[in-house]
């Protein structure tokens, strides 16, 4: 779908039809206006307006302290962004763990308040009720299994999941449970390739895969990891596309020597 041919709207259709066609399918965190914009215009996909914010926007030490007010907020700025990608939320921790209703209420307003075209949950049957909920209202989910950053202190750190049998079982069990409840697509992450393959094979919703193998029909990753502007941990996952942190670098120091020499503003850049 990328701009070399025409780009329509993206929907739960198409990123459904892309799976039965066996065209591989793009998504990318995005977090503001700007960035959006341009992977809308290059034909991303799918843009996830990820909690990851909370690391590399705001500069939390995790995901949990991320709210409903900061997901919303970003949200409506990546929905300005965009014309053709599928705009989808990252549901913010105990934004929809207390209670089914809450669940549906708060990805309501994804759609209501924020323009969003679809929510994103962490977990597998212990929230099919809460995906079959949202769906049976018109929400469109994806969901989210293997390594759920959301639930990192109980992992007890960022480890691959599903590596011994009983693990491996469970999460194609709940790949098959969400499925039913209605999600559209589901992200796996940190899981490994062969089960990651396995479970793409075995379901008709779209895998997206991040650190999962090439298996996955789909890929997303952290833009700012990929594009390396953000420096303080990069999973083994990551390939760094761009650097744009000495780029960055680079250009700041060259303007504070401009100014301090005089050198800018100059001529041209000045109004006689």
């Amino acid at each position: 779908m990328s701009k070399q041919g025409k780009i329509n709207k993206i929907t739960t259709s198409v990123i459904r039809g892309m799976k039965k066609k066996g065209e591989k399918i793009t998504m990318l965190t995005a977090y503001d206006y700007a960035m959006a914009s341009v992977m809308d215009d290059v034909g991303v996909e799918m843009l996830l307006v990820g909690d990851s914010l909370g690391m590399v926007i705001l500069g939390y030490d995790s995901t949990l302290p991320v709210t409903m007010d900061d997901m919303l907020h970003h949200t409506k700025a990546v929905v300005r962004g965009t014309k053709n990608s599928m705009v989808v939320a990252d549901m913010p921790f105990m934004s929809y763990q207390y209670s089914v209703e809450e669940a549906v209420r708060n990805a309501g307003r994804f759609l209501q308040e924020a323009g969003a075209h679809a929510v994103k949950l962490e977990g597998g049957r212990e929230v099919a009720e809460s995906i079959q909920r949202m769906t049976s209202a018109g929400i469109p989910v994806v969901a989210h299994l293997g390594l759920t950053p959301q639930s990192v202190q109980q992992f007890g750190g960022f480890k691959v999941q599903g590596k011994d049998d009983a693990a491996a079982k469970r999460i194609f069990e709940d790949a098959k449970i969400i499925e039913e409840a209605g999600a559209f697509s589901v992200v796996l992450e940190c899981v490994p390739a062969p089960l990651a393959r396995k479970i793409t094979d075995s379901l008709e919703i779209p895998t997206i895969g991040i650190g999962a193998g090439v298996g996955c029909d789909g890929q997303v990753l952290v833009v700012n990891d990929m594009l390396g502007m953000y420096e303080r941990f990069l999973p083994k996952f990551v390939k760094k596309y761009a650097d744009l942190n000495a780029d960055i670098r680079n250009a700041v120091r060259r303007y504070i020597d401009e100014v301090k020499n005089g050198s800018f503003p100059d001529e041209e850049h000045s109004f006689i």
